[in-house]
């Protein structure tokens, strides 16, 4: 009998197979996921902090490293989505083509990169909301968009330590709402919200070219301070190593499968779409960021580029950037939670997770219980803990999907080498995905022994739960003593 760890899922079995989710995702609404999920906290609040903190000017350079990375895991998330639209992603994948131990492992790992991120990202939105009613006249008690203990300085100039990140919890708490209604009418929103935070940043950077500085510039990379990641090529890698939270909008596309009208087709072209967009879209927009305001600013700046409008002077367009970015959140958040409801669905429906959190809601066919779930931890960790601590933990949980999906690449094309495929990776079996973990795998490697901490603690109370619930309730197993 195969042991438990490696027992995989036939290619059949995710083909075809019905979830109860409705299918409300055509090429359009998908890349608008896609796209709206990616240009989010990465793009307007990570530059300044990835920039002000461990890259400088070369920041740029740890964006495109990011996206020639993401790249080789978006090839294999083409292949791989085609080939099995199953809404757990990587999990999926996993399950199908390495064993349901590592299906474990990358399910429990997305689940914490999903939950570490909508929290980012919600964190992220507070700084930008701030921002926007203050330029309305109307100002927010800085001890409540913080999390706790961190030093703010009050409306009246005394210092103080913050008390709680009220804004996340509220912009969390409307999306998850949102979402409980229905796919129908919170995708349509989605999409209108995407095109408008789209038009918004083509607006900003128009608007900011003309007060680019060369100087802003140099030095291109800072000397590094003796520090590994400080300044220097071991900060553009850290740097790049926090972007990857900006490259999970592929990741998110592939969990809508089940959502979707002709997933084979459609989820390729949508995950390769989206990619290309925002890779672009992330090398100028940081190039004229910088260019506008100096990196040494932006380290510890929630909301950069809001400062960067205050700094061209230009105050009507200001404030039109600030309402398109802080409604434009919204779409990042829907993805992130869509996706994380997917996942956990996926899992439970295999009987790794407690059935109760595959059951949909009869009247909006949503899973209700994953959503509240998600909610409350997200709202926790947004109100608690400080941005750049989520969003290195989003994106180590990013990169280590990436590196499975690569490999699990390979390891269907030997496993299932006639399984119909709408779409292959170029150059065979071996190039591509090795290049992909290769080159994931090192930007992994350059991020901090904390955030490499933190997700073996989370990894090891996963493991805990594998063996002593999962494992003995997954439906692989039953088939094996039926």
């Amino acid at each position: 009998m195969t042991s438990p760890f490696w027992r995989t899922k036939s290619v059949t079995s995710e083909v075809g197979q019905s979830s109860g989710l409705k299918r409300v995702f055509g090429p359009w609404r998908l890349i608008a996921m896609g796209v709206g999920v990616t240009i989010g906290a990465g793009l307007f609040s990570l530059t300044g902090v990835a920039a002000g903190q461990y890259a400088g000017p070369a920041v740029t350079l740890s964006f495109l490293i990011a996206a020639i990375a993401a790249s080789f895991a978006g090839l294999c998330y083409a292949e791989l989505a085609g080939m099995l639209p199953s809404g757990g992603s990587a999990y999926s994948y996993a399950y199908t083509g390495l064993g349901e131990g590592i299906a474990w492992v990358i399910g429990w790992d997305l689940i914490l990169e999903y939950t570490v991120g909508v929290a980012a990202v919600a964190s992220s939105w507070s700084g930008y909301g701030a921002s926007l009613l203050k330029s309305w006249g109307i100002m927010l008690d800085p001890r409540l968009l913080a999390p706790p203990m961190t030093p703010v300085t009050l409306l009246d100039g005394r210092h103080a330590h913050a008390w709680f990140n009220v804004p996340s919890v509220l912009i969390l708490a409307f999306v998850t709402l949102m979402l409980m209604r229905g796919m129908t009418e919170s995708s349509r929103l989605n999409t209108i919200v995407v095109a408008i935070k789209t038009f918004v940043i083509i607006a900003m950077i128009i608007a900011c070219v003309p007060f680019v500085s060369s100087s802003h510039f140099h030095p291109f990379i800072p000397a590094n301070t003796g520090t590994f990641g400080s300044f220097g090529f071991s900060g553009v890698m850290r740097a790049a190593g926090m972007a990857f939270m900006a490259y999970i909008g592929f990741d998110i596309v592939s969990t809508a499968a089940q959502d979707t009208k002709n997933p084979q087709r459609t989820m390729p072209i949508c995950i390769l779409s989206s990619q290309a967009i925002c890779a672009v879209i992330y090398v100028i927009f940081s190039a004229v960021l910088i260019g506008v305001v100096d990196y040494r600013t932006m380290a510890n700046d929630p909301s950069p580029v809001a400062t960067a409008m205050d700094a061209v002077h230009i105050p009507w367009l200001g404030a039109l950037v600030k309402a398109g970015i802080t409604f434009g959140y919204i779409a990042v958040v829907y993805g992130l939670l869509m996706g994380q409801s997917r996942i956990v669905m996926a899992m439970s429906n295999d009987g790794l997770l407690p059935s109760c959190f595959g059951r949909l809601s009869k009247r909006s066919k949503t899973p209700n219980m994953t959503h509240l779930l998600t909610f409350l931890v997200g709202a926790l960790m947004a109100g608690c803990l400080p941005i750049g601590v989520l969003a290195n933990m989003a994106s180590i949980g990013t990169l280590t999907a990436f590196v499975i999906v690569c490999a699990g690449v390979t390891a269907l094309r030997h496993k299932a080498p006639e399984a119909s495929r709408y779409f292959r990776v170029p150059g065979g079996p071996y190039v591509i995905p090795a290049l992909g973990v290769l080159s994931c795998g090192g930007v992994m490697f350059s991020m901090g022994g904390l955030t490499w901490l933190r997700l073996f603690i989370w990894l090891a109370i996963g493991a805990v739960i594998y063996v002593t619930y999962s494992m003995q309730h997954s439906h692989l197993r039953a088939h094996d003593h039926s």
